[in-house]
Protein backbone atom coordinates (compact mmCIF):
# COMPACT_ATOMS: atom_id res chain seq x y z
CA UNK A 1 0.00 0.00 0.00
CA UNK A 2 1.29 3.37 -1.06
CA UNK A 3 0.85 6.49 1.87
CA UNK A 4 2.00 10.06 1.48
CA UNK A 5 4.38 11.42 4.13
CA UNK A 6 4.68 14.64 4.72
CA UNK A 7 7.35 16.85 6.40
CA UNK A 8 7.20 20.10 8.42
CA UNK A 9 9.50 23.02 9.39
CA UNK A 10 13.33 21.52 10.68
CA UNK A 11 12.41 18.20 9.50
CA UNK A 12 11.71 19.26 6.14
CA UNK A 13 15.10 20.77 6.41
CA UNK A 14 17.14 17.28 7.46
CA UNK A 15 15.03 15.43 4.89
CA UNK A 16 15.49 17.61 2.14
CA UNK A 17 12.06 17.20 0.63
CA UNK A 18 8.54 18.43 2.37
CA UNK A 19 6.72 15.09 1.12
CA UNK A 20 7.38 11.83 -0.46
CA UNK A 21 5.66 8.84 -0.72
CA UNK A 22 6.36 5.07 0.30
CA UNK A 23 5.52 1.87 -0.48
CA UNK A 24 4.77 -0.39 3.07
CA UNK A 25 2.84 -3.54 3.70
CA UNK A 26 -0.58 -3.88 4.84
CA UNK A 27 -0.35 -3.67 8.89
CA UNK A 28 2.06 -1.12 8.82
CA UNK A 29 1.99 1.19 11.89
CA UNK A 30 3.18 4.39 12.13
CA UNK A 31 5.99 3.25 14.26
CA UNK A 32 7.14 0.65 11.46
CA UNK A 33 7.16 3.58 9.15
CA UNK A 34 8.64 5.93 11.48
CA UNK A 35 11.55 3.41 11.84
CA UNK A 36 11.59 3.11 8.10
CA UNK A 37 11.97 6.59 7.48
CA UNK A 38 14.70 7.05 10.42
CA UNK A 39 16.71 4.44 9.05
CA UNK A 40 16.63 6.61 5.63
CA UNK A 41 17.41 9.80 7.55
CA UNK A 42 19.27 9.15 10.91
CA UNK A 43 19.19 12.66 12.06
CA UNK A 44 15.49 12.21 12.80
CA UNK A 45 16.60 9.68 15.61
CA UNK A 46 17.15 12.88 17.19
CA UNK A 47 13.70 13.75 17.31
CA UNK A 48 11.66 10.72 18.08
CA UNK A 49 10.67 11.33 21.34
CA UNK A 50 9.03 14.99 20.64
CA UNK A 51 7.39 14.24 16.84
CA UNK A 52 3.98 14.91 16.36
CA UNK A 53 2.38 12.70 14.47
CA UNK A 54 -0.55 12.21 12.46
CA UNK A 55 -2.67 10.16 9.98
CA UNK A 56 -5.57 11.72 7.76
CA UNK A 57 -4.97 15.66 9.75
CA UNK A 58 -5.69 13.79 12.85
CA UNK A 59 -2.54 13.05 15.41
CA UNK A 60 -2.54 9.78 16.16
CA UNK A 61 0.06 7.50 18.42
CA UNK A 62 2.79 5.12 17.10
CA UNK A 63 0.36 1.99 16.95
CA UNK A 64 -1.66 3.39 14.91
CA UNK A 65 -2.37 1.37 11.51
CA UNK A 66 -1.36 2.94 7.96
CA UNK A 67 -3.89 2.44 5.35
CA UNK A 68 -3.69 2.67 1.81
CA UNK A 69 -3.53 6.02 0.25
CA UNK A 70 -3.37 7.65 3.65
CA UNK A 71 -1.57 11.10 4.51
CA UNK A 72 0.97 10.86 6.67
CA UNK A 73 2.04 14.53 8.53
CA UNK A 74 5.34 14.71 10.93
CA UNK A 75 6.06 17.44 12.55
CA UNK A 76 8.77 18.51 15.36
CA UNK A 77 6.52 20.05 18.82
CA UNK A 78 4.75 23.07 18.52
CA UNK A 79 6.60 26.10 19.82
CA UNK A 80 5.10 29.25 21.05
CA UNK A 81 6.49 32.67 19.98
Amino acid sequence: MKVRVLFFSVLRDITGTDEITLEVPAGTTMGDLLAQIESRWPKLRDWQNSLLLALDQTYVKRDEPLHDGGEVAIMPPVQGG
